[in-house]
This record gives C-alpha cells, structure tokens and sequence, in this order.
C-alpha cells in the first residue's frame, strides 16, 4: 500500500473538492467526466483503497462482489444510497459513508420553486415571453392557483420535509405530514400529524414528495392514492422519481384531477416518460436539488472528512454500512 491511500473517483468533482483531494490521497479522477460501464469501474479500481462515486455509479451486488480486495470504504457523492448494494457492501466488509445535512437547504428551496413555479404557470408564461406569444393583458389570462395559505402535505419528514414546512410557513401554508414517527413537538411547529398518508392525502391542496426512495415507497403515488387528493391538487417531487407511478400521474394531470406537478426527479433519468414533455401544467427541472456551488462542494468535503476520518482509523461520521 503506498504512503497514501489511492481513491478512485468516478465522476468530475468541483474544483475546490478536487484540489483537497489531490493534496490528501493519489486520486484517479475522470476529468472528462464521462460515465464508466460496470467493466470500467472494476478495471479503473484495481489497487484502490477506496471508491468516490455517485448516484449515476451502479453498484450492484456484481459489482461491489468483483470490487478488488484493496477496497475497503466506498464514500458515496450523495445523501441517496439506492444505487449501492449495502448488503453486499457488509458482506464483504466494506464501509460505506454518504453525506447527509448539507443539501438540505439547496433541495427545499427546489421544492419552493417547484410549488411556486407549478402553481402559477411559470414554464408557460416563460414560453410565451420567450416566443413573442404575450399577448395583451387580460383580467382572465394565464390564471393560476394562490399557494399562501393554502394546505401542504408533506410526504416524509425528515431533514429536508423539516426545511420544506419552514419555508412553507411563510407562505402561512398549513402543514400536514405523513411519516414513520410522529416528530417531537418542537420540532413539529403546530404541523398535523397522519400516521397513513391515505389519511393525510385528502387534506392536501399542495403534496411535496420527501421520502427516500426504498421496495416500500416504489410507485406510492399511484393511482388509488392519487385519487384520495382534493380535484385540482399541485403534486411536487424533489425525492426519487421511483416514488412517482408515471403513468398514474399523466393521467390524472392530463384529465385535469391534479390541476399541475413540479418535478425535479424522474424514474429512469434523464430518460424521462416522454409524455411528460407536452403537458403545460407541468414544470421540469432535470434534478437541480443540491446543485449550488456551495453546496456541491460541502458534499465533496463531507466525502472527504468521511475517508479522512476512516484512514485515520476511526468510525467516520456519516457511515451508513
């Protein structure tokens, strides 16, 4: 093993993450940042110490099983895990870190724009500006739906739910969530609490998508529950696209039982169901959550700190296998 441990990274880190690296570890970076098969990464890791990967890396039970024995944490560039096989990671006694709290801020404030953006046309009314289409003023055109004080459900309440509701308040939104625990009072701030989420649906003008992405949250909203919102409710999701039944959600924006969604997450991106791409009442953005300087780099340096503290042979602070 040389004086410094070898980090294999997949994917082309901010620089100032890239800089810290390159004077702590003998890093393999992938400056072109291009996309590496199973067969790539398993080659590129011969003689590595550790992995840096992200979500865009499948690392399946095949590939952690072919992972070369020099490799003994995997650092993963991201709160979300569903893209590692833990099991497999324990198995072959890998530890595994993400990085947790510092995205939090970045992906709620996505949820605000979704709200916001869904509720009052925003893609359309950019189209129009945009293609010399804007007409005259009317008092009837482009009419969209008031967000404040409107009711917002919350699907999982976890940090980033927490951070959702803070800023829904503002909008003196009424809170209602839906989550494997009741919160603490202090930390639930007068929100109502529902044990089901088929209980908390109907109570939903606005639904914000929250929940990790596990066999139990697959396809959620479907149809059954689509239909316990009020007619004209607004979906939004900053999840994981895999709690979204696509189909379901078409149809039901296209027959106008939701009046619009705002979707930062798709099943299957950046291959999205095409069909999402006609609707108007739709607005799309291609998964902006944590994407801010500030807070890409902070993920990069919780990486950091997770392989700095495990060389150091201690417990990093963000293991999750």
């Amino acid at each position: 093993m040389p004086s410094r441990p070898t980090v294999l990274v997949t994917r082309k880190l901010p620089d100032a993450v890239t800089e810290r690296l390159l004077a702590t570890y003998e890093a393999r970076t992938n400056a072109e940042d291009r996309l590496y098969s199973a067969a790539d990464l398993l080659a590129k890791a011969a003689g590595a110490d550790a992995l840096l990967p992200c979500p865009t890396d499948k690392l399946t039970a095949e590939v952690i099983d072919g992972l070369p024995e020099s490799v003994r944490i995997i650092s993963t560039f991201s709160v979300g895990h569903e893209h590692i096989d833990l099991g497999q990671a324990r198995r072959r006694g890998i530890v595994v870190t993400n990085t947790p709290d510092v995205l939090t801020d970045a992906t709620a404030d996505i949820a605000l724009l979704l709200i916001l953006g869904a509720a009052r046309r925003a893609h359309e009314g950019e189209v129009m500006v945009r293609q010399a289409s804007w007409g005259a003023w009317t008092p009837t055109g482009m009419l969209g739906i008031h967000v404040t004080g409107k009711r917002l459900g919350i699907l999982g309440m976890g940090r980033i739910g927490q951070a959702v509701a803070q800023r829904a308040r503002s909008f003196n939104m009424t809170i209602h969530y839906s989550n494997r625990r009741r919160l603490p009072a202090e930390l639930e701030h007068g929100a109502n609490y529902h044990a089901s989420a088929d209980e908390m649906l109907p109570n939903c003008d606005f639904l914000s998508i929250n929940t990790p992405a596990t066999p139990e949250t697959y396809h959620f909203l479907d149809a059954r529950r689509i239909a316990l919102l009020p007619d004209g409710a607004v979906v939004v999701n900053t999840a994981r696209g895999t709690v979204v039944d696509d189909a379901a959600l078409i149809a039901a924006l296209k027959s106008g039982k939701l009046a619009a969604a705002g979707l930062d997450v798709f099943e299957g991106e950046p291959n999205i169901n095409p069909a999402y791409r006609p609707l108007t009442n739709t607005f799309l953005l291609p998964h902006l959550g944590s994407a801010t300087h500030e807070t890409r780099n902070a993920m990069g340096f919780k990486c950091l700190d997770n392989l700095d503290v495990f060389f150091a042979g201690r417990e990093p602070p963000n293991r999750i296998a």
